[in-house]
C-alpha cells in the first residue's frame, strides 16, 4: 500500500452542531485538510482545529460545474500523490450530489491508497426531521430534479417524493437569480400528470445555524411552484397521495390479520 491516504468527511447542515465526533477527529488528525463547505463560520471553525486546513479551488467562471469539481478533484489528490495523510471535508452528507468526493475516492483507491468516507447529516436527513416524515410509512423517493425529468423516471405517487436541485433544473453551469424559473415550470407541467393542480407542493431548505435561524418551509399549491423563492440548496418535497388499497390476496398468503 502506498504512503498518503485519504478520507472524505462531512460536516452537516447546521454549524458544527452536526459534525460526527469521528468526523472531527480526522479533521484534527490529518496532515493536510481540503475543504468544499458553505459558510465562512464553519471555515474558521476547521482551520481552529488544524491550522492546514484551507479551501478547494471553486471556480464559477466554468461553463460547466463538472469542469470545477474536476478541478477539485485534481486538488485532492495532489496531496495525496505527496503521501500526506489528507481529510477532505464537504457540507452535508461527503457522498451526497458530492461529484468530487467520490471521484477523488475513486481515484485514490485505483492508485493504491488507503481510503474512506465518513457518513454525515445531509439536507433529507433534516427535512425528515423538520417535516415530520416518516420514509417507513409510506415509502420515499428521491431523485435529482434534472435527471428526474430527462430520464422521465418512473415513481409512485402514493409514496413520498424528494427532488433535489430543484433551482437548477436544466442547468449544467451555476446558479444565477432568476434563471430557475424555466425549469420550475416544466418540472411543474409534469409534476401535474401525477398530482392535482392544487395538491401541496413544499419547498425546503435546513436551517445552518439553528436555533438563530429557522428552516425555510414554503406551503403552495402545486401550481403556483414555479413562484417559488428558491436558492441552490432547496428541495422539493411532494406528499404522497392516497394510498393505494391492500392487496388482500397477499395479506392471505402472508398469514396476516389486519
Amino acid at each position: 500500500m502506498k504512503s498518503g491516504c485519504l478520507t472524505i468527511v462531512g460536516t452537516g447542515i447546521q454549524f458544527v452542531g452536526q459534525v460526527t465526533l469521528a468526523a472531527k477527529a480526522w479533521i484534527e488528525q490529518a496532515d493536510k485538510v481540503l475543504y468544499a463547505i458553505a459558510d465562512p463560520a464553519t471555515a474558521q471553525w476547521l482551520v481552529s482545529l488544524n491550522s492546514t486546513a484551507e479551501p478547494l479551488p471553486y471556480n464559477r467562471s466554468n461553463r460547466q460545474r463538472k469542469e470545477t469539481y474536476a478541478q477539485m478533484v485534481e486538488c485532492i489528490l495532489a496531496e495525496v500523490h505527496r503521501g500526506l495523510n489528507v481529510c477532505a471535508v464537504f457540507y452535508g452528507h461527503p457522498g451526497v450530489f458530492a461529484d468530487p468526493a467520490h471521484n477523488a475516492l475513486r481515484r485514490a483507491r485505483q492508485e493504491g491508497f488507503r481510503t474512506q468516507m465518513l457518513p454525515g447529516i445531509s439536507a433529507e436527513d433534516c427535512l425528515f426531521a423538520d417535516l415530520g416524515l416518516d420514509p417507513g410509512k409510506r415509502g420515499c423517493q428521491s431523485f435529482e430534479a434534472t435527471d428526474f425529468l430527462i430520464r422521465q423516471r418512473k415513481f409512485d405517487p402514493t409514496s413520498a417524493l424528494i427532488l433535489w436541485q430543484i433551482a437548477l433544473v436544466g442547468n449544467r453551469g451555476f446558479y444565477e437569480k432568476g434563471g430557475h424559473v424555466r425549469g420550475l415550470q416544466v418540472l411543474t407541467e409534469v409534476l401535474q400528470n401525477y398530482y392535482a393542480s392544487d395538491s401541496e407542493a413544499i419547498v425546503y431548505e435546513a436551517a445552518v445555524y439553528h436555533p438563530v435561524c429557522e428552516p425555510s418551509i414554503q406551503r403552495m399549491p402545486l401550481e403556483k411552484l414555479p413562484e417559488a423563492k428558491v436558492t441552490e440548496s432547496s428541495t422539493l418535497y411532494m406528499p404522497p397521495n392516497p394510498p393505494l388499497a391492500i392487496d388482500m390476496e397477499m395479506v392471505e398468503r402472508l398469514g396476516m390479520h389486519l
